[in-house]
């Protein structure tokens, strides 16, 4: 199908016609891979090698995707397991840095995309492809994520996206599809698509795009229990070493394993069902409904411990760059060198965030309830024989050298109205 918009590649790394010959489309399996898969090979005249990657996807059956992809026609289908990679190499910086983007968004989607561009470049070199394609549009965030990625491995790298392209609608891909006999999960009555991992699942499309309009959650969110149908209360105990999770509920198992694992436990109880506007990193606002659950628990749970076993000024440096943090991973410099910074210092702050937390489950909530840490710093109580002893006597000492800058500054404010009288 021929372009409705006159698209103009000024971009030195975009692809051209005639000059690509062998692409390795990024293929996730849904509407706009699955359509592209034959797009490419009709517009392009080129060979297409599809790439999907296992990072705990947990709602995809990655088997029907790769022999859906084969069926489409492509040369090759490459599904790659990398959940162990994803988990400890990009996840567990993510859990360190609280990773929460202007609320509890934990960045499922971005920290997929720095994978998933350096694992493109791997791939593309080894098959001997001149070019990668992937699925987003001109409207979003993962254009930037994936190209600059993939530009940052490889900078001779040609990249085609052929959404951007082809100036088709989701309305018009959905009837492309029909008619080429491209099986997709997107249907006129089911206008929602999600991008999964094991950290999260994004969902888009339909009504979640209005803000005016209260997404049907009761049509898509079927992969786990919805909040208001979640059973009785349940206390879930994490052990952390370095900041890092290492048990539930004292059964250790590496990080990829406990994260699939907490999906199940925090997903009977509707945990990490988040709506949320956000601010894109191309301009507009976009609303997105994110399943989160063993991503939720973590961050609550590290971010309670990580708090107690440090001081208020380090607190409180960490809390600014945790924001800092998230903004960098939302906005597609994952392997900026001040991410490399922030990461050097979260894992010094973290050298010490071990101990067991203990969060109550039940209604899509999850709450600390309780810290135990043997770097856990000096509490108070009501009680003489419990908590720090210190000398109250310098107490009232204390708050007046402490409050007496307000209370100049509150005494001149009263002249000033004085003298205005």
């Amino acid at each position: 199908m021929e372009s409705k918009t006159d698209y103009i590649k000024v971009a030195s790394y975009e692809g051209k016609l005639g000059d690509v010959k062998k692409v390795l489309l990024l293929y996730s399996g849904g509407l706009d891979t699955s359509v592209m898969l034959k797009w490419i090979q009709d517009k392009y005249n080129a060979k297409v090698i599809a790439l999907t990657l296992d990072i705990g996807q947990q709602h995809d059956d990655l088997d029907a995707i790769r022999n859906k992809a084969l069926k489409l026609g492509a040369e090759k289908a490459i599904a790659l397991d990398v959940k162990d990679e994803f988990a400890d190499e990009y996840i567990s910086k993510g859990i360190l840095a609280n990773a929460s983007y202007q609320g509890n968004y934990h960045l499922s989607t971005p920290i997929g995309r720095a994978i998933l561009g350096r694992k493109a470049v791997e791939i593309a070199e080894k098959e001997g492809a001149d070019c990668i394609a992937h699925g987003c549009t001109g409207k979003g965030n993962d254009q930037v994520r994936i190209e600059g990625y993939i530009l940052a491995h490889d900078p001779k790298m040609k990249i085609i996206a052929p959404v951007r392209e082809w100036g088709m609608d989701r309305n018009e891909e959905i009837k492309y599809a029909e008619e080429n006999g491209i099986p997709v999960p997107a249907r006129k009555d089911f206008p929602y698509s999600v991008d999964d991992n094991m950290w999260g699942m994004t969902w888009e499309g339909g009504e979640i795009e209005h803000p005016h309009l209260i997404p049907p959650v009761e049509r898509f969110l079927t992969t786990y229990t919805l909040p208001k149908n979640g059973p009785e209360e349940e206390t879930v105990s994490l052990s952390f070493e370095n900041g890092l999770p290492t048990a539930v509920n004292g059964k250790r198992m590496k990080l990829s394993e406990l994260i699939i694992n907490l999906n199940k436990i925090g997903g009977r109880h509707g945990v990490g069902v988040v709506h949320l506007l956000e601010d894109r990193l191309v301009g507009v606002k976009s609303r997105g409904v994110y399943e989160l659950p063993a991503a939720h628990i973590i961050i609550e749970a590290h971010r309670a411990l990580e708090k107690y076993v440090s001081p208020r000024v380090l607190n409180e440096i960490k809390e600014m760059l945790d924001i800092k943090w998230a903004y960098l991973c939302y906005g597609a410099l994952w392997y900026d060198p001040a991410m490399d910074a922030i990461n050097a210092f979260n894992s010094k702050v973290n050298e010490k965030v071990s101990g067991e937390v203990k969060v109550k489950l039940y209604k899509g909530n999850a709450t600390v309830v309780a810290l135990e840490s043997p770097f856990g710093l000096e509490y108070s109580s009501f009680n003489n024989t419990e908590g720090y002893a210190f000398n109250v006597n310098a107490s009232a000492g204390f708050t007046e050298i402490y409050s007496l800058q307000m209370k100049l500054a509150k005494q001149v404010e009263k002249k000033a109205k004085a003298g205005k009288a």
